[in-house]
């Protein structure tokens, strides 16, 4: 019989249709191979993005050139300018404020057929260090309230350019999303004063059964109330409420990511897929109730009506199958 669970940050429900009980060969692949041709991603091509924010090159190195390990830039068509004031105005009851922002693109190697999971982990690592200093840079911004870090990979997760890459919006809000995550986890906090996060990685140590992976610093697991088949959270295992180096090094997750993406191409060929690093906003970094984390979903299955009009996701593939089958590739 099928379940309703409800996600405990959120009060989300989602179905878990184990009448429709999916393993991972009875999705239908969907073809995510890199063609090539022109790109303005790879080395040669810089003339046609705009001008590099940062770059991990060789000493002597031009800016703006070949001789890159990965670049980050403006987005060339943003969602949001970085330009101006944000004014705020109302019609009637409806609100609107200027759309003033910042949309970065990082491209995380100078490869273009390599993907996260199979470039070498120093690139992964090298990802991870340009989010955080540009996540840094950006606190300094007074307009910014939120920075949003996400990857779409595959031209199915949303991706218009195939050469991998990751992005980063800074918002002059907290989005909604990530306003709901705060207030569940206030709710929890008030009533047991203990962060949920840490009493979710807690019982999902003790009992297993939806634990993927973990290692001295991070642990992988599927959410009890998942969303789409194989949705995969990535947390540290001591509290932290915003994204930062642990001791100083990104290697440990920079290894459990990619340890990720690798099974997902093993057991699923290579799907495309969203991750996002959800964080605290700037003004919340030091909570004692909020837990940074990374939500990573591949694109197995499509939302439809049912969905858009209720809220509640259908599942397939129940968090324990799928962590079962993601343990049993490695």
């Amino acid at each position: 019989m099928p379940e309703l669970r409800k996600d405990p940050i959120l009060g989300r429900w989602v179905i878990i249709s184990v009448e429709r009980g999916k393993r991972p060969k009875d999705f239908p692949p969907v073809i995510h191979k890199k063609k090539g041709g022109f790109c303005p991603f790879c080395p040669g091509n810089e003339y046609t993005t705009p001008a590099e924010i940062i770059a991990f090159r060789p000493e002597g190195s031009e800016p703006n050139g070949p001789g890159w390990s990965l670049r980050v830039m403006p987005n060339k068509f943003p969602a949001l300018e970085p330009g101006g004031k944000i004014t705020k105005s109302g019609e009637g009851i409806f609100d609107k404020m200027s759309g003033v922002g910042v949309h970065e693109v990082i491209v995380e190697n100078p490869d273009h057929f390599l993907s996260l999971s199979t470039m070498p982990e120093k690139s992964v690592e090298d990802t991870l260090w340009a989010y955080f200093i540009r996540l840094t840079e950006l606190k300094n911004d007074p307009r910014i309230k939120y920075v949003l870090i996400f990857k779409n990979e595959g031209e199915a997760a949303g991706a218009s350019l195939e050469h991998s890459h990751s992005q980063i919006i800074g918002l002059p809000i907290v989005p909604r999303t990530v306003r709901d995550e705060l207030q569940g986890a206030r709710n929890h906090f008030d009533m047991k004063e203990r962060c949920i996060f840490c009493d979710i990685i807690y019982q999902e140590l003790a009992e297993g059964k939806r634990i993927i992976g973990e290692n001295e610093d991070y642990v992988a697991l599927s959410p009890f109330a998942p969303r789409s088949p194989f949705e995969t959270w990535i947390l540290p295992k001591n509290h932290e409420a915003a994204f930062g180096p642990r001791q100083k090094s990104f290697k440990p997750l920079a290894e459990m990511l990619q340890r990720i993406l690798k099974q997902f191409d093993a057991l699923l060929e290579s799907p495309p897929y969203n991750y996002i690093i959800h964080t605290a906003p700037f003004s919340e970094e030091q909570s004692e109730y909020f837990h940074w984390h990374i939500e990573i979903m591949p694109k197995l299955t499509k939302f439809a009506g049912f969905e858009w009009g209720s809220g509640i996701y259908i599942n397939p593939t129940p968090p324990e199958e799928a962590a079962r089958f993601m343990k049993g590739t490695f």
